[in-house]
């Protein structure tokens, strides 16, 4: 059984940086796409980030150039490090997974998720 743990998540002021780990277990971590999604009161379910098992990645447009995702298969960890934080990035992030190499921006490509990490970014 596929599971997926968050942590990380806290109230930060706008400018502050965050990073978020996803522990994963129950999976061959070395051979799943990773990935990071995001909802905000009221929305629908964002694609923040993904990594491939190759260590491809791809980023939502509202976060390019200020979140960064990575992996270490040692510790069957992805991380993502979140900089220059808006109030708009508040919201719950997800750890999602999928087994293969295909990074999908849609949560209907994954197959597992996490519970989610609460981030809310003050002005």
């Amino acid at each position: 059984q596929v599971q997926l743990v968050e942590s990380g998540g806290g109230l930060v002021q706008a400018g502050d940086s965050l990073r978020l780990p996803c522990a994963a277990s129950g999976l061959t971590f070395s051979i799943y796409t990773m990935g990071w999604f995001r909802q905000a009161p009221g929305k629908g379910r964002e694609f923040v980030a993904a990594i491939s098992w190759r260590s491809r990645t791809d980023y939502g447009d509202s976060v390019k150039g200020r979140m960064t995702i990575s992996r270490d298969n040692s510790k069957n960890t992805v991380y993502l490090v979140m900089n220059s934080l808006k109030p708009e990035d508040t919201a719950v992030y997800y750890c999602a997974a999928n087994a293969g190499d295909l990074i999908r921006r849609t949560p209907l490509g994954y197959a597992s998720w996490g519970q989610g990490t609460q981030v809310t970014v003050s002005s």
